[in-house]
């Protein structure tokens, strides 16, 4: 159960730093974002982060074995990225609609199954 709301808490988190990260390329032409400059801008893309924060950190505690849960350091930041880079890749193509999935793409994400496959391999 740990190891199932750690990867749950880490998939949200990664939507909320995905949107801190980029959203302010797809809402760039809202009012608020355009008069609020580049500082304004990353004063509200760390107020998203801290929402981010709030939900990674609970997810590193529940699922290291350091506090009981049941993944290792190496194990927590393999399944982290891997989230990452899903969560991305799901909200660039639908929700952003900013870039397509090519073969590449779909090489990395065979390749990085692999890099999960060896950091669990005992």
């Amino acid at each position: 159960m740990r190891g199932w709301l750690t990867i749950l808490l880490l998939a949200l988190s990664n939507a909320f730093m995905t949107l801190a990260w980029y959203g302010h390329l797809k809402f760039h032409h809202l009012p608020l974002l355009r008069k609020a400059g580049l500082i304004g801008t990353i004063l509200l893309s760390w107020g998203i982060a801290l929402i981010e924060y709030a939900l990674m950190i609970p997810a590193n505690r529940l699922g290291s074995k350091v506090t009981g849960g049941p993944f290792d350091l190496w194990q927590l930041k393999i399944i982290q990225e891997a989230i990452s880079v899903t969560v991305f890749t799901l909200l660039a193509i639908t929700f952003f609609k900013m870039d397509s999935l090519r073969p590449n793409h779909i090489i990395g994400f065979v390749l990085l199954i692999g890099a999960i496959y060896f950091f669990f391999k005992q």
